[in-house]
């Protein structure tokens, strides 16, 4: 693959928003929340891209609210059952629910940082097994398709998975086909 999976753009893709709550009135800088004013009055709240948040929460001007994609009612859920989550539609476009989570870390004092980390290490661990078994299942049944009674829950797993989770069922799918082509090809006599 030609992406690069550690560039700044794959973490900012899709120009994710975090709501910033400021602490201190800020003249002529009404232009970042996006409306006409031309400050930015002390307790405003005002959704910030997150390359942006990391200089108002950095130079102490404001503090931000962790995104629902990390709040407790998704943990819940991701506690419950993981493989059950949309992670694709919790950050909007480009489902980098994962790059998302980190850059989020970052910027959390250590406490919360080790608490989502914990929820990404978590969800990670519990989901790969489902994402590299369906993309050996598809790889094997090759251009014919899913089909039978889990094909639904499996078709709305694959559907929910974050642009990461994807790139690794494409690995992991192509692995197998060429597993399989080596082993059918091979001079090798079978038992």
């Amino acid at each position: 693959m030609d992406q690069d999976y550690f560039s700044i753009d794959s973490i900012f893709a899709g120009n994710q928003k975090i709501q910033c709550v400021f602490k201190q009135d800020l003249p002529n800088l009404g232009h970042l929340g996006g409306g006409s004013e031309r400050d930015i009055a002390a307790l405003s709240k005002i959704q910030i891209p997150l390359w942006l948040a990391y200089v108002l929460i950095y130079s102490d001007w404001a503090d931000f609210n962790i995104p629902t994609a990390f709040g407790p009612r998704v943990r819940n859920a991701l506690k419950a059952e993981a493989r059950s989550v949309r992670l694709a539609g919790l950050v909007g476009a480009g489902g980098l629910w994962y790059g998302f989570g980190k850059t989020i870390t970052d910027i959390l004092a250590e406490e919360q940082a080790n608490e989502i980390s914990g929820v990404l290490i978590t969800t990670f661990r519990a989901r790969l097994v489902e994402v590299i078994d369906q993309a050996q299942h598809f790889a094997a049944l090759g251009p014919v398709g899913a089909g039978g009674s889990n094909g639904d829950t499996a078709q709305a797993f694959r559907e929910g998975l974050d642009t990461t989770e994807r790139e690794l069922f494409a690995l992991a799918q192509e692995s197998a086909k060429r597993t399989k082509k080596w082993y059918e090809e091979s001079d090798r006599p079978r038992r």
